[in-house]
C-alpha cells in the first residue's frame, strides 16, 4: 500500500469532517474513562520529574505524593503517544513545523531563538498553572467536560478568554 494520496489531495481539506472527529474523540474517550480513568497529561510531567529527582536524591521517592506514581503507566504513553502522533501527523503532511509563523515574524522578527524561549516558557507557565490547578487543559475541557464538571466548565471558558486576551495583546494592541 502506498501513501500516494497524501500528495495528491489538497492541504487544505480536512482528512475527515469535524463531526466525524468529535465523535471519534468522545468514543475514544468513554473508551479510556471505561478501562484507566479521565485523561490528563499534567500529571504525566510532575511524575517524570519525581522519576528524574529520585534518580539523582533516592531518598526523595519516599515522598508521599510519588508513592505508586514514580513507575511507566498509561499516563506516560499518552504522553509519548501524543509527542509521535503529532509528528507523524506534520511528517504526513509535510508541513514544516519549525518554520516561524508569519504574523510572529510580522510583530516580532524571525529570530527562532526568541520564538523558541517564548514559547517554551509559555509552556512551562501553562503546566505550572496546571498542576497548580489540579489538572491540564485535556484533563479538565475533555474528561472534566464530559463528565458535565462545573469546574471544568469554568476552565473552559477562561481557558477560552485568555487565548483571546493574550493574542490580543500580543497581535492586536500596539505598545507605547
Amino acid at each position: 500500500m502506498t501513501l500516494t494520496w497524501w500528495k495528491t489531495r489538497d492541504p487544505e481539506e480536512p482528512l475527515i469532517p469535524w463531526w466525524a472527529a468529535g465523535a471519534v474523540i468522545g468514543l475514544l474517550l468513554t473508551f479510556a474513562v471505561a478501562i484507566a480513568a479521565p485523561i490528563g497529561m499534567s500529571s504525566e510531567f510532575a511524575y517524570t520529574g519525581g522519576r528524574i529527582v529520585s534518580l539523582l536524591a533516592p531518598q526523595a521517592a519516599n515522598n508521599p505524593y510519588w508513592q505508586g506514581k514514580l513507575g511507566i503507566g498509561w499516563e506516560t504513553m499518552l504522553v509519548l503517544g501524543a509527542f509521535l502522533g503529532g509528528a507523524l501527523a506534520a511528517w504526513l503532511v509535510r508541513k514544516p513545523s519549525l518554520d516561524i509563523p508569519s504574523l510572529w515574524a510580522e510583530r516580532f522578527g524571525t529570530d527562532r531563538r526568541k520564538r523558541y524561549l517564548v514559547a517554551f516558557v509559555g509552556g512551562f507557565v501553562m503546566l505550572f498553572g496546571a498542576r497548580l490547578a489540579g489538572g491540564c487543559t485535556s484533563g479538565h475541557m475533555i474528561s472534566g467536560v464530559s463528565q458535565l464538571a462545573l469546574s471544568s466548565f469554568v476552565f473552559a471558558v477562561t481557558i477560552f478568554l485568555t487565548g483571546v486576551l493574550t493574542a490580543k495583546a500580543l497581535y492586536d494592541w500596539r505598545w507605547a
